[in-house]
């Protein structure tokens, strides 16, 4: 299949797909905030804790230990996810219990999986 294949070689415009789609068209903070969503969930490290996080809450010393990494580069990204509101926590006297930030962010990372390993 020659990649030109997919190339709309036609000069017609369908006026009604265009207004739609365009009337529902969110601005532009929406897409520079998904983007950064996703950028976010882009780090090999951040996946493995989200996967973490998606079986059980945990502190950053059983994530560390879990990952197999330090606890300051565990306490770094989880920062990160947190600022981006994808991982919350919860302090139970002197320890400090990661989880998903809500059932959102667990259906998108889960969905995400399941669409990898359908396409196996």
């Amino acid at each position: 299949m020659s990649r030109n294949e997919f190339i709309c070689d036609c000069n017609i415009i369908h006026q009604e797909v265009v207004d739609k789609t365009l009337k529902k068209m969110p601005d532009g903070d929406l897409f520079n905030k998904l983007a950064e969503f996703f950028k976010i969930l882009g780090d090999t490290t951040r996946a493995r804790i989200l996967f973490a996080l998606d079986q059980n809450e945990m502190c950053v010393c059983d994530i560390a230990n879990v990952l197999g990494m330090s606890k300051s580069s565990i306490s770094h990204q989880l920062g990160t996810l947190r600022r981006s509101g994808i991982v919350k926590c919860r302090k139970e006297g002197k320890e400090v219990y990661y989880m998903l930030d809500d059932e959102h962010v667990k259906g998108l990372f889960e969905l995400g999986i399941e669409h990898i390993e359908h396409k196996k």
